[in-house]
């Protein structure tokens, strides 16, 4: 039976608390302890999918297809245990869940309500898997005394007094804000947030308290006294140059050990920390630095793309370089020549996204990088710009375009390249969709495999000629143009097992230029970085000793 860690938020951010999840799951495997790390979202939105990413930042997607929130990319980076579709829920799919359950009259015509009927569907979720690992790490979405979250809390109150005495304990993020005219911590916002959460009858064992400055040893009695907790269990937690030093600087603050005490459990394995302060290392201690452009159409929210802006830093790890990262707006270069705003950058990379919006600044981004020779990785979206790109101006498909564009505008406009993928093959069954059915959750999600050229640039990055990898779209590449392309010098590197779906595309003339249809960056770790993401870093130093 797996012992219970409930994670809340009082005024603090989603990162923060996000963060000290991930960093004390790396810290209970570092003692020997397997956990799981599980998110529980108050939104009524069924799945992150269906979000526009300037809402709800990137879309974190799973080996088996669930689109998630962005916290489990940070559950995954950490611990490394591959995230499942049922590691996130919504209170959306709480309530269709509960919906669905009384059309059938599982219910038998009682009356449906909060208590008990969505909160036993929460404690059913919180259930699954229970004895497979020693810790299961829920981490509460939102903050307490939303309304929206309230049935979760209701729920983590029952779920911890129907399990036996110790098994589930609570810990609590707080700010402590830092007023500069007094030179004083306020402890009154952590006070209050703690008397919000005992009135709904949850009492906290821990308590990480963000904070600016160094908490004196008065204040750190003061919450200790007046929210009821240890004062060995309020632990700091102060602002890092780097996200990756969370596991190194919650241990010295004592949360690992403050968990354990919670638990009883003494003795307890020492930590094994070498792989972070290996980490840690490769962050700070670096030989050079290399500029690369991310040309994409969310830049002004950087969470729409957190898993490819930490893929890259873990490239930068694998290197030993410093990876500075700068935005750039697609949609300049519907207007405007992409040279004044790319010159200087070591390498380019254009990710996913959906829409018509910015795709032509992004084919100028592909041109400008094939005629340059300067490194180009293209993800999902990015690699099918990069094939048109090629279809019009080096295949003479002057008119070549995606059939998603045509879809949206409501006309035919283009030849599509890329068209709207209507059968697949998944395990040993055919999906199968159209234009119209719904948005959410119908596109090919998921991890599959794919097979690679021998002697082709990505056999030799990945170093096998099969692999497995995330996807989340619904258009793809069409291989009826294949032939034409590869005759121009655009090969068709990377396909589905079946030969039918391109999956990976690169320049056979090109320093390094690789578009792949899937999601590399949803893999990446800092501990083991992502093998393309390790090598577009190293093309890239090789550019900055050419510039």
């Amino acid at each position: 039976m797996a012992r219970y860690i409930f994670i809340t938020g009082g005024v603090v951010s989603s990162l923060g608390k996000g963060l000290a999840s991930a960093a004390l799951g790396a810290l209970l495997q570092a003692r020997g302890f397997s956990v799981r790390l599980r998110k529980l979202d108050p939104y009524l939105n069924v799945d992150p999918g269906t979000m526009s990413p300037f809402e709800h930042g990137e879309v974190f997607v799973t080996d088996d297809g669930a689109e998630t929130d962005l916290d489990l990319g940070h559950y995954e980076r950490f611990t490394g245990v591959p995230a499942r579709m049922t590691d996130s829920v919504s209170s959306g799919r709480i309530y269709s869940d509960v919906l669905e359950k009384e059309r059938r009259g599982d219910y038998l015509g009682k009356t449906i309500q909060v208590v008990p009927h969505v909160t036993n569907q929460i404690k059913e979720f919180l259930d699954v898997g229970d004895g497979e690992v020693d810790f299961m790490l829920c981490e509460i979405g939102g903050t307490v005394g939303d309304i929206e979250g309230l049935p979760f809390f209701e729920a983590i109150r029952q779920f911890s007094h129907d399990r036996p005495r110790g098994q589930c304990i609570f810990m609590h993020l707080t700010l402590l804000p830092y007023l500069a005219a007094s030179g004083e911590l306020k402890t009154k916002p952590t006070q209050h947030s703690v008397k919000e959460l005992q009135s709904i009858g949850i009492a906290p064992d821990i308590l990480v308290c963000r904070s600016e400055q160094p908490i004196p040893e008065k204040e750190r009695e003061k919450i200790a006294l007046f929210c009821n907790v240890r004062k060995e269990a309020v632990v700091a937690a102060y602002d890092l140059k780097s996200i990756y030093e969370a596991p190194l600087a919650y241990h010295h603050e004592g949360l690992d050990q403050a968990v354990l005490d919670a638990f009883q459990i003494s003795p307890a394995p020492r930590p094994d920390l070498d792989v972070w302060r290996d980490v840690v290392d490769r962050t700070h201690k670096t030989d050079g630095t290399v500029n690369i452009a991310i040309v994409g159409k969310y830049v002004q929210l950087e969470d729409a793309y957190k898993s490819i802006k930490e893929a890259l830093t873990h490239g930068g790890m694998a290197n030993r370089v410093k990876v500075n990262v700068e935005w750039v707006d697609a949609e300049v270069f519907d207007t405007e020549d992409p040279a004044p705003h790319l010159e200087g950058f070591h390498a380019i990379l254009v990710p996913g996204g959906f829409g018509e919006r910015g795709t032509e600044g992004k084919i100028k981004a592909a041109e400008f990088a094939r005629t340059r020779k300067i490194p180009y990785l293209g993800i999902c979206l990015g690699m099918q710009m990069a094939v048109i790109e090629a279809a019009r101006n080096v295949a003479g498909i002057e008119a070549a375009g995606s059939e998603e564009f045509d879809h949206e505008a409501g006309r035919k406009r283009f030849e599509p390249v890329v068209y709207h993928l209507k059968e697949w093959v998944q395990g040993n069954a055919k999906v199968r969709r159209k234009v119209g059915d719904d948005k959410g959750g119908t596109m090919r999600l998921g991890a599959y495999d794919a097979t690679l050229k021998e002697r082709s640039k990505v056999a030799k990055v990945y170093g096998t000629t099969t692999i497995e990898e995330r996807h989340r779209h619904r258009y793809e590449v069409d291989i009826k143009y294949m032939d034409k392309l590869e005759k121009c010098g655009l090969r068709f590197s990377g396909m589905s097992p079946d030969g039918r779906l391109p999956e990976i595309v690169e320049w056979a003339d090109h320093p390094w230029f690789i578009g792949v249809q899937f999601h590399p960056e949803l893999k990446s770790k800092p501990f083991a970085p992502h093998p393309l993401f390790a090598d577009f870093v190293r093309a890239a130093i090789e550019t900055s000793r050419l510039v």
